[in-house]
């Protein structure tokens, strides 16, 4: 499904951004990283913002935000039309935003999940796909706003 994903990090999220983007380039996925390359502070919403735009304007399959808890990038993510992103701290809550939320943006916490679940994460957002039927509905009242 995500042919090519947009990345985007703060200072929080370097090492963790890293990682995901050997991931995802071993997975043969086109990886588009505007995030920070330096632990110089920076604000995360500048990336939120340039992921989310990308990811709505259908100019990316998907995209994932790192910064130290994913909180702020999903909030400054969902602010834009179309964009579903979730903030997921364990494999369970990446398969099921997926199935049922159709989640097109993964937030990642670089502070507060471990290098080894992190890519269990990954594995289940990726490897999973929306399910519809009964979720339609709560996507279209997610939609309406």
């Amino acid at each position: 499904m995500f042919k090519s994903i947009m990345i985007g990090n703060d200072h929080g999220g370097l090492d963790t951004k890293r990682m995901v983007v050997d991931y995802l380039q071993d997975r043969g996925i086109e990886v588009v990283n505007i995030g920070t390359d330096t632990e110089g502070i920076v604000r995360y919403p500048y990336y939120a913002a340039q992921v989310a735009a990308a990811v709505a304007a259908g100019r990316v399959d998907g995209g994932i935000l790192i910064c130290s808890t994913g909180i702020g990038m999903s909030m400054v993510a969902n602010k834009f039309k179309g964009v579903r992103a979730s903030v997921c701290t364990s494999h369970y809550m990446a398969q099921m935003t997926r199935r049922h939320n159709n989640s097109n943006v993964l937030c990642l916490g670089g502070k507060i999940t471990g290098p080894f679940e992190i890519l269990h994460i990954l594995e289940a957002w990726l490897d999973n796909e929306y399910e519809g039927g009964r979720h339609a509905i709560s996507l279209e009242m997610m939609r309406q706003g």
